[in-house]
């Protein structure tokens, strides 16, 4: 019985999305080009926002189609010349290490990817910064090439301090845990996550920017009231303020935090961009997420999602015929191929799972803006939405298809649409 054409079912596959994926890309490119604004957009934002909002994000995804094609034709030679599968072959000799130094080998082996990868990137990187989000007007004065390779350095090293002995425990784990090694591995990683979520915001954003409380005021004392209110209580701990223009001129916020010690962190960018009571309003939909646990949800969905995954790579392990089918010599203290490998030939599932979620995601966006608008904040929440929406020059016409399969955020008029109908259904209570 023939084995299994793992490496030829993997290439036509990736292949496949790739060509699906260049056409909702193609769909979506058009709309960019329409000159005068849809009668639901125009009631919105002056035409001068929607043209620079067209130019912009033509700009982006030309730029996304072509770099994703070379990157597709990068990934489909790479496999189909075994060029993985050299590397790990050729380490021992070129290191002078022993061929079952499994720690080191793989050590080795992450480390000329990581470097392939930043170095075949790099121009791209560099085009989109200081070509694309500059032209647009998004690129701060303060990001320089200093500035930038200093960030690449300071991500290379911190993949290096904190990817190595992860990899190390991860291995290691696997060849313990013995058959039952998936949840060694499971209970590991989601350690790791909470842990990673008290390192993030203390150690390593700091390293990118600078943060800082925000200083105590109107904005402040109204963020306070909101968290403090009845229908909400939030156990905010402290809010913080950072840099984020210093490279861009991209708005964010987020939230972190264990049980009753929660802080939010916002953009200066953002704070620039809306009014006090806009920025409160865009809170609520935020703490709309905590309070209809759809934090907790996406956290159980994800565990469940990562043992089963580690459960399906239990069964594929020790496969020399998939190892075999790629250009390795068999199964043999190559843990981390495994991984990689199996992470090819489970792209078709983490798609549907993909999609799944990108649904449920959007889901879970109507249900906040539902949540801050029966806090009261409809008013405040649209104009905020339509401001963010102009100010990050978001997508104005998309293509039904093309959200429906990337946006994890419904399209701003779906989203106004949906905040009317829960305001007029709150007025009739």
């Amino acid at each position: 019985m023939e084995a299994f054409p793992y490496r030829e079912a993997y290439l036509a596959f990736s292949t496949a999305v790739w060509a699906f994926e260049s056409y909702l890309d193609y769909r979506q490119y058009k709309k960019y080009f329409i000159k005068t604004p849809p009668p639901e957009i125009k009631v919105l934002t002056k035409e001068e926002k929607f043209d620079k909002s067209q130019k912009y994000n033509a700009d982006k995804m030309f730029f996304g189609m072509v770099s994703g094609t070379i990157f597709q034709i990068e990934s489909t030679l790479y496999t189909l010349y075994f060029a993985y599968a050299y590397i790990w072959a050729e380490i021992p000799s070129r290191f002078g290490i022993a061929e079952d130094a499994e720690l080191t080998r793989s050590l080795i082996f992450q480390g000329i990817l990581l470097v392939i990868t930043k170095v075949t990137r790099l121009p791209f990187g560099l085009y989109k910064t200081f070509v694309i989000e500059d032209k647009h007007g998004f690129k701060s004065k303060e990001m320089t090439l200093g500035l930038y390779f200093t960030d690449m350095i300071k991500e290379i090293a911190l993949t290096v301090i904190i990817g190595a002995p992860m990899m190390c425990i991860l291995i290691k784990i696997i060849q313990w845990g013995g058959e039952s090694f998936y949840l060694y591995v499971w209970a590991f990683l989601m350690v790791f996550q909470f842990v990673m979520l008290f390192i993030y915001p203390n150690f390593i954003q700091p390293c990118f920017n600078k943060v800082e409380p925000l200083p105590q005021g109107d904005l402040k004392e109204a963020i306070e009231g909101l968290a403090s209110r009845k229908d909400i209580d939030f156990p905010l701990k402290e809010i913080y303020q950072i840099d984020g223009s210093k490279r861009s001129r991209h708005s964010n916020a987020y939230m972190y935090g264990f049980c009753n010690n929660k802080r939010i962190v916002l953009f200066d960018t953002l704070i620039k961009q809306t009014t006090k009571e806009e920025m409160v309003a865009v809170l609520a939909h935020e703490l709309g997420h905590w309070k209809l646990n759809h934090t907790v949800k996406n956290l159980c969905i994800g565990s469940a999602q990562m043992l089963a995954i580690f459960w399906l790579f239990s069964k594929f392990i020790g496969n020399d015929a998939l190892y075999q089918s790629f250009g390795f010599k068999d199964s043999s203290n190559a843990t981390i191929i495994g991984l990689m490998l199996f992470s090819s030939i489970y792209s078709p599932v983490e798609h549907v799972v993909g999609l799944l979620m990108t649904m449920w995601s959007r889901k879970c966006e109507f249900e906040a803006d539902e949540f801050a608008v029966k806090c009261g904040y409809a008013k405040e929440l649209r104009s905020g939405l339509i401001k963010l929406q102009e100010e990050n020059l978001g997508t104005m016409v998309p293509d039904w298809l093309y959200s429906a399969y990337h946006h994890s955020h419904p399209h701003l008029v779906q989203r106004l649409a949906s905040i009317e109908s829960a305001n007029d259904s709150k007025k009739t209570q």
